[in-house]
């Protein structure tokens, strides 16, 4: 290593050792905050952000405050923000970069989402980002959005109605100015990568010297089996395995500074300007990863941290993680060795930087975000199709609400839909859906429906884009994959369970309209659907028979207390939740209220007899400035102590 002149320097392999339990503050060692003087070094300033999901405006609610040191609260968040402060860190460097490891657009802000996200690349843009990796929520549409309309600008199917907006200087939707990067995830089919694995930058080393230093890019793991990711024609590759691989290639390349930028994050205490008691699948890898990697730069888990952790040689390494909806830069300060562009350790920083608002904000990106938000409220008030009627979740005695059959109905046509240009190569036929099922009251997490159709008279019965968008969907896909009639049994005898104290759970399911089914409420849980009794286009069911089932992923992957249909085969993705009821109202143009009777109770007299009882969970509201996005509240409540996320193969609960 260069000899690092007039500084004296401990290693971290005897001074860290013992720090990985806890961590250590955001300095290599205790010298580093002298790096700024260390002028005989090429120095590199990496700027990142992570999870954005197109909050250009800020997040609502609580994600619009994030603590720091002792404790100190901050409000944060909003793209006009986070442009000055990027201004002001980007002052005077040379040497900087501006990236993110993923889950950038596809989200929950309606003004970016009801446009295709097509909002958040125009910031972005604006800001310019020079590169990222590609998170879940990259390819909640599919990867052929990501790589065709996203990357590329290319538009399907119809111009300013379902992409190609006009943007806030009047042009057509150009697609990003940045590249998207994962190494890990693969085509099922043939294993080959979807986007390129890893980027190299040229650093300027001054007298007409350049330096290299390489960007490896992982997607979560299991990214493919996510309910609003889930893409059957994907697979992701073992990300340690994978990191390790592209850092030695890049080392073969004369590549000597390496940082991983990955979509799978930790949880390290709850000060953004700090990290302890590390714990999630990034702070595994990272204890395990490649000695040859000198930084290590997280997401997807929502968290806030900055710390050094010694890699498998006991040598300090930055491990990060900025937060989400553009609550925090990180700042990562990186000095080469001019002779070999190695990094020298030692004299590494990170720090995270709060995005405030006391800033004056950047006048570009202050327009953008004005620009979409009066868009989006011109959007949520135009015409898309009539009512006659109310629709409401008010069900009767046998779990019938007019809502949930218009749901229902709905799945149905959504899985009856040929695939179009952004639909990805399918691994099976898209054999249209025979039935469709909807959990209108799952027995945990929360219904795809959010809620009331009702009929404004005002307004001559119009249903507007905005109602329909906020009635329905967690940004998760339609699925139609083929399930056993003994799995459809199943299914709908797993509406009752017992209940503490000897009660009866009841979480009814929607059917089709061309679905009807009788329930002997006297009959003992698991034993009171008579297949004979279950008729689906008017015939009987037939246990033995394969069936094509349309449902939402959430519902098929066992996010709501359905296990029966777990086992699935054929999966053939379908267009996400929200989208597709806008789609579907559309293409209906009239809303007719169907009767109630799909459902019906046998003995319902007789002594003992007992429909169930649903549990009531609180119904969200998207319009609330304060509430959780739907998708959130929906992985938070399918877990014990409504923690956040799904839980993955190790234990760890990871975020949507």
């Amino acid at each position: 290593m260069r000899d690092i002149g007039r500084r004296s320097f401990f290693t971290a392999a005897g001074a860290l050792a013992t720090a990985s339990a806890i961590g250590s503050n955001a300095y290599a060692t205790g010298h580093a905050r002298d790096a700024a003087t260390a002028d005989e070094y090429v120095d590199v300033q990496l700027l990142n952000i992570t999870d954005l999901h197109g909050y250009l405006q800020g997040a609502p609610g609580a994600h619009s405050r994030i603590t720091g040191a002792g404790g100190k609260s901050y409000t944060v968040g909003g793209v006009a923000y986070m442009a000055a402060h990027l201004e002001r860190l980007r002052d005077g460097r040379r040497n900087s970069l501006f990236f993110a490891p993923g889950d950038l657009f596809s989200g929950w802000e309606f003004d970016a989402a009801a446009f295709a996200d097509e909002p958040t690349i125009e910031a972005l843009n604006a800001m310019g980002l020079d590169f990222a990796s590609a998170g879940n929520h990259e390819f909640d549409k599919s990867a052929t959005f990501l790589t065709t309309h996203m990357a590329d600008g290319d538009s399907f199917p119809v111009i300013g109605r379902d992409d190609d907006f006009k943007d806030s200087t009047g042009r057509r939707f150009q697609g990003a100015k940045f590249p998207y990067y994962s190494a890990n995830m693969v085509w099922n089919a043939t294993g080959k990568r979807v986007l390129a694995p890893y980027n190299i930058v040229q650093v300027d080393a001054g007298g007409g010297r350049r330096l290299p230093i390489g960007f490896i890019h992982l997607t979560a793991i299991g990214t493919e089996s996510f309910p609003g990711s889930y893409q059957p024609g994907l697979r992701t590759l073992d990300e340690l395995e994978t990191a390790n691989r592209c850092a030695a290639e890049l080392k073969s390349r004369g590549v000597n500074a390496i940082v991983l930028s990955m979509h799978d994050g930790a949880v390290a205490g709850s000060d953004f300007s700090s990290g302890k008691n590390p714990s999630g699948p990034a702070y595994e890898l990272a204890l395990r990863a490649s000695p040859d990697i000198d930084a290590i730069v997280t997401g997807h888990w929502h968290c806030a941290f900055t710390m050094m952790l010694p890699d498998p040689d006991g040598t300090p390494r930055p491990f990060v993680e900025a937060g989400c909806y553009g609550q925090l830069i990180n700042e990562i300060n990186l000095r080469l060795d001019p002779d070999t562009g190695s990094v020298i350790r030692e004299l590494t920083t990170s720090v995270n930087h709060p995005n405030t608002r006391d800033v004056t904000p950047d006048p570009e990106l202050k327009s953008i975000a004005s620009y979409w938000a009066d868009r989006g409220s011109r959007r949520a008030r135009s015409r898309i199709g009539t009512q006659t009627a109310s629709f409401t979740r008010q069900r009767n005695a046998v779990g019938e609400s007019t809502m949930g059959n218009l749901v229902a109905d709905w799945a149905l046509w959504a899985g009856r839909q040929p695939h179009g240009p952004v639909d990805d190569p399918a691994d099976h036929p898209n054999t249209p859906a025979q039935l469709a099922v909807i959990a209108v009251a799952p027995r945990v997490g929360q219904a795809v429906i959010a809620g009331d159709l009702i009929l404004d008279e005002e307004l001559d019965g119009d249903v507007t884009f905005g109602k329909a968008w906020n009635s329905v969907g967690f940004g998760d896909p339609i699925m139609t994959v083929t399930v056993t009639g003994r799995q459809i049994h199943d299914a709908l005898e797993e509406q009752w369970a017992p209940t503490a104290g000897g009660g009866l759970g009841f979480s009814p399911l929607a059917v089709s309209a061309n679905v009807r089914y009788t329930f002997d409420a006297a009959g003992k849980v698991g034993r009171r659907i008579d297949p004979a009794e279950v008729f689906i286009d008017d015939a009987p069911l037939d246990l033995r028979r394969s069936y094509r089932l349309a449902a939402p992923s959430y519902t098929l992957i066992n996010q709501d207390g359905f296990s029966a249909f777990s086992g699935f085969s054929a999966p053939v993705r379908h267009t996400r939740d929200f989208e597709s009821f806008i789609a579907f109202v559309r293409a209906k143009k009239r809303l007719v209220p169907a009767p109630l009777g799909r459902v019906r109770a046998k003995n319902a007299d007789v002594p003992g007899a007992r429909t169930g009882t649903v549990t009531q969970r609180q119904q969200l509201l998207p319009a609330d400035p304060g509430v959780v996005p739907r998708p959130e509240v929906a992985l938070r409540s399918a877990l014990p102590g409504g923690a956040e996320g799904q839980r993955a193969p190790g234990g760890f609960r990871v975020p949507c």
